[in-house]
């Protein structure tokens, strides 16, 4: 693979998502800070209009506007639309000025610690996941790649190499400093795997990757006419990454019944009770643990 020649942190994609806009405001305020010799950096603030708004979008969700035949339907045109193509255009199709390595920054109201979200199987985005898992806890690794990059609708679907890191627990619209100093502290990691990998030092690993990878989402219990009638079980809120069995509990309704897991083989929810994905009709991703020796 070639050198990494440009580098773009991504923030603000969903506007109420404070951490990554903030943090992309720090970054232009202190350019040193994501400054290394090898590369250029660049920050952008996805979606000013919803961030000035406190809003997750305007009119749809920035982080759905993605996929290919979307970008270049000119049919399409409402502010995410429209701002979608823009990113394309300053990041994809830039010539020699367009990213080589795309980092999304998200936040999520769900228990996920730092999530690293890969959205396709390169080599080189899994040796680097390994590494920051290994140097850091905390970081878990959520696989929902797709089966070419025209299925893609997120931001990442610009650039083969780079992620999303998703971090919560954390309320819509709200700093906490742990999680942004967090964010920053793996932020600043991945620039420096980036900077010895042009050096040609790229750090070793031996670890075996614990990869959780999508199965499926799951609805909340509703009745015909789309109204929700029950909640997460207190026995699953914020038990991401956590083993869920056939017979444990997943719901429970207005009305204290309790909904039990009925699948056939044990999962890994994540994403478990996000605020944003109510209106998307997801509870929870169902995941499968998977051990890839890198």
């Amino acid at each position: 693979m070639n050198q990494i020649n440009r580098v773009a942190i991504v923030g603000g994609t969903h506007g109420n998502e404070f951490t990554g806009a903030y943090l992309i405001q720090k970054f232009a305020q202190f350019p040193d800070l994501i400054t290394r010799p090898s590369f250029e950096t660049v920050t952008l603030l996805a979606n000013p209009q919803a961030f000035a708004a406190a809003r997750r979008y305007l009119e749809k969700d920035l982080n759905r506007c993605f996929l290919r035949q979307d970008l270049q339907n000119p049919a399409l045109n409402s502010y995410e639309e429209l701002q979608a193509k823009s990113i394309q255009n300053s990041l994809a199709l830039n010539g020699d000025k367009q990213a080589d390595f795309i980092l999304d920054l998200h936040s999520t109201t769900a228990n996920m610690d730092l999530t690293i979200i890969l959205v396709n199987t390169n080599p080189f985005n899994l040796k680097l996941a390994a590494y920051l898992s290994e140097i850091n806890p905390l970081v878990k690794v959520y696989s929902c790649d797709f089966k070419s990059v025209a299925e893609n609708p997120f931001v990442n679907s610009l650039c083969e190499l780079g992620f999303a890191i998703e971090i919560g627990p954390i309320a819509q619209g709200v700093l906490k400093a742990t999680l942004f100093q967090q964010t920053e502290e793996l932020i600043h990691a991945v620039l420096d795997y980036l900077e010895q990998f042009n050096q040609g030092e790229i750090p070793a690993t031996n670890k075996t990757l614990t990869l959780y990878h999508h199965l499926s989402v799951v609805d909340y219990p509703k009745k015909q006419d789309g109204t929700i009638f029950g909640m997460i079980h207190p026995e699953l809120q914020d038990k991401d990454y956590q083993a869920l069995n056939l017979g444990d509990p997943m719901f429970i309704t207005f009305d204290n019944q309790t909904i039990v897991y009925q699948g056939e083989s044990t999962v890994w929810p994540v994403f478990i009770n996000e605020a944003a994905y109510y209106e998307k009709g997801i509870a929870m991703a169902l995941t499968q643990k998977q051990q890839l020796k890198i």
